[in-house]
């Protein structure tokens, strides 16, 4: 398993590339790749920044995944997510799963991403056009995490 919290911009097909070469037996990778939006509520997006606590913010992300990894049989997941500062259309984050079957792969980075975007320790701010401000979690976000949760104690 690969979580990784990092500054530096990267290569999402790249780190893809590396991580499914690691498991050519695998029937399924599934992943998903957020970037950096360049317009928001607050009109054109200069930069955002993530902040985080070091390595707290690894370790739980990693304990998400390892749980996510076992419950849906899972090879092997990978999370590289940024922090610092990130302009509009670099990537911020990358999530695969590789499996034995696609289900178990496509709910592995459904269930990561629903986890990232409400629950774990990281925090944006967007710096627009129109001012500043802490971008936090959607209703429909917290939902999709709710329905997370329930599909993760069926599996």
């Amino acid at each position: 398993m690969i979580v990784r919290i990092v500054e530096a911009s990267f290569d999402p097909q790249a780190e893809l590339a590396l991580f499914a070469k690691e498991h050519d037996g695998a029937g399924a990778l599934a992943s998903f790749v957020g970037y950096c939006r360049p317009d928001s509520e607050e009109g054109a997006v200069r930069a955002m920044r993530l902040d985080h606590y070091p390595e707290y913010t690894e370790r739980e992300i990693a304990r998400l995944a390892e749980n996510v990894r076992h419950n849906f049989g899972c090879l092997d997941i990978l999370v590289l997510h940024r922090v610092g500062i990130i302009l509009p259309r670099e990537p911020i984050v990358v999530v695969a799963a590789l499996a034995q079957h696609r289900a178990n792969a496509f709910d592995a980075v459904r269930i990561l991403m629903d986890y990232l975007k409400t629950d774990a320790p990281l925090w944006k701010k967007e710096f627009c056009d129109k001012g500043d401000r802490w971008v936090e979690p959607r209703r429909l976000d917290q939902i999709m995490r709710e329905q997370a949760e329930k599909d993760m104690a069926r599996s």
